[in-house]
């Protein structure tokens, strides 16, 4: 769109360039290997996980079930991204709407947002299980869990949906090429030609609102958890109370210490690459999909043990399956 305003010629674009690593232009085949064999790692691990929850009727319980939709958000960012990029890395086609960017841009914040919601839940969920067992059952019913669901869906639509739509009113004319893998919010911005100064206060402060509220009701939920914890008398269930503690822990220090870092060195390591900082923003977006289903495949035990049963249940199918051995000279008929 364009036209003339006060003897200036004012343009805006409509669609963009999305040229990944610009450093790498001429080596961007080289790249599809990589992130494709990351892709399938994170689809395999994370649904290996969700299948083993799913078929297993002693995980059906409000746990594990929140640990197969928290992996099922990771499926889903990665899926946001990773193949978009994979299919311009492939063919060189890289150019997209105004509109389709800005969609890319609120799946990948709503899916960030969402992944954070979810543990705060989980959380929820450990502390009635932990400080209150014997009304466990009774106050943590599938009814409460899946409006805790529906509630973290809709605050992580409330919190994304005003950035996107700032963005949305932004006249685009420095340029149509976005030095970016995705539609990242200040990548777009970059291009911009008017003021912007309330699309930066409101996404800073969404973003340092949401986090430090997340960590003020994680730290309080998980200090009583764990105070709780130490309380069992009985070893083997404060053992496990705290392993699985231990498992969420992990899983939030990964998702908020990468998203933290990422912002950090975006505001501090000016000086650094575009390469840099996109190979940053893609650590970010998917660490967190590759890693947490390693953590609670390997560290909460039934999920486990159904895991290793899984695996048993496949080498042996492959060993009957094997050609049996051709026969001796010896032991041909005569």
């Amino acid at each position: 769109m364009s036209g003339w305003s006060n003897g200036t010629y004012n343009e805006s674009y409509t669609s963009f360039l999305l040229v990944g690593f610009p450093g790498m232009q001429e080596a961007r085949a080289l790249l599809v290997l990589p992130f494709l064999s990351l892709y399938l790692v994170i689809l395999f691990a994370n649904a290996l996980v969700i299948h083993t929850v799913a078929s297993q009727r002693s995980l059906h319980q409000p746990m594990y079930l929140l640990i197969a939709l928290l992996l099922a958000v990771n499926i889903c960012a990665a899926t946001t991204v990773l193949p978009a990029m994979l299919f311009s890395f492939s063919t060189r086609f890289n150019r997209v709407s105004l509109p389709r960017c800005l969609g890319q841009m609120f799946c990948i914040y709503f899916f960030i947002v969402f992944d954070c919601n979810i543990l705060l839940v989980m959380a929820l969920d450990r502390y009635v299980a932990i400080c209150y067992p014997l009304r466990y059952p009774e106050i943590v019913t599938g009814q409460l869990l899946a409006g805790l669901v529906g509630l973290a869906a809709t605050r992580s639509t409330c919190i994304v949906t005003p950035v996107v739509v700032l963005a949305s009113r932004v006249r685009f004319c420095r340029s149509d090429v976005i030095p970016h893998f995705a539609c990242e919010h200040m990548a777009l911005m970059k291009l911009s030609c008017g003021d912007i100064s309330l699309n930066k206060t409101v996404g800073l402060a969404v973003r340092i609102f949401n986090r430090v509220l997340d960590m003020l009701l994680l730290g309080a939920s998980y200090s009583r958890i764990i105070h709780a914890a130490f309380k069992i008398s009985s070893g083997g269930a404060r053992s496990k109370a705290l392993n699985t503690c231990g498992s969420h822990l992990l899983v939030i220090f990964t998702v908020y210490s990468s998203t933290m870092s990422s912002s950090i060195v975006y505001r501090v390591a000016r000086t650094a690459s575009q390469d840099v900082h996109n190979l940053l923003s893609a650590f970010y977006l998917l660490l967190p999909c590759l890693v947490n289903p390693i953590i609670y495949g390997a560290r909460t035990k039934e999920i486990r043990q159904h895991l290793e049963t899984l695996f048993q249940r496949t080498q042996q199918q492959v060993s009957t399956e094997k050609p049996q051995s051709l026969p001796s000279h010896g032991e041909l008929p005569g």
